[in-house]
């Protein structure tokens, strides 16, 4: 997500394939990075709180959300704040004409690659030359309801570059991405207008015009409701909307949060 180049991205298919990860110039090839979704219909974006350290509107949100300590705000809540993700280049065998991809996965994935690393017996699985292929396996188990990864390192070593020159290897590495790059950073005036458009979507046209004549533009972090109260108590009013005679959480019109594949 991140209005990033797909084309650049690699996920795994269901069955086995193997992999070969690839060293990075930092020394670091497991980047990790935190995504907001189901903020209505945008694709998933980095998180300025948690990546950056800046002031983050929807963070803000989410927090007083917990405060409310209901069932439905905790709910929603949950499916709002951001998410733990890593991103490694990758060679994935059989497809080595396709170059260097960036494969991303969650945190159950990084401790299992946390594992190999740390053990003396593989070492440096992203060595070029006596580096390891990981093979995975990727698919639902009987009774899941999200897709699994397992990974199973190769009993021998091998070069990361099997049927490359030297320098068409040394080429493949200058290939790898900066991940810096690889998503689109918003603003926290970015974040504020699409929570303001999440918001203004739940809610029918006739009760938003009423609702925008009485708080104005209050989910800027730093507005005040007329009477002087804080964006929190408008926010308070705002979480619950009539239908019908009768009060109904937001959450209930939400689409439940995206799975994970861990």
């Amino acid at each position: 997500g991140g209005g990033s180049n797909k084309s650049q991205f690699w996920r795994p298919e269901d069955g086995e394939q193997t992999i070969r990860i690839l060293p990075t110039p930092d020394g670091d090839p497991f980047k990790e990075f935190y995504f907001h979704y189901n903020l209505g219909k945008n694709a998933g974006f980095l998180s300025p709180k948690k990546n950056f350290h800046e002031d983050d509107p929807l963070d803000t949100f989410i927090r007083q959300l917990w405060n409310e300590s209901t069932e439905e705000s905790i709910k929603m809540a949950k499916s709002l704040m951001a998410r733990q993700r890593f991103f490694s280049p990758v060679i994935v065998r059989g497809q080595e004409d396709q170059g260097v991809k960036v494969w991303g996965y969650g945190k159950t994935v990084y401790e299992q690659l946390l594992n190999l690393v740390l053990n003396p017996e593989y070492g440096d699985i992203t060595d070029p030359q006596e580096g390891t292929d990981l093979l995975l396996s990727y698919g639902k188990p009987a009774g899941a309801s999200f897709p699994q990864t397992k990974l199973m390192p190769s009993r021998k070593t091998s070069s990361m570059c099997k049927d490359l020159t030297p320098e068409e290897c040394a080429q493949t590495l200058e290939t790898i991405p900066e991940f810096s790059t690889l998503f689109e950073r918003k603003t926290p005036e970015d974040v504020q207008r699409m929570l303001d458009e999440y918001l203004a979507d739940d809610a029918t046209a006739e009760e938003m015009s009423s609702e925008t004549t009485r708080y104005g533009n209050n989910t800027s972090t730093t507005a005040t409701t007329s009477s002087g109260n804080n964006v929190e108590d408008a926010f308070k009013e705002l979480i619950y909307f009539t239908t019908g005679g009768r009060k109904t959480p937001f959450s209930l019109y939400r689409k439940e949060p995206n799975g994970e594949e861990e």
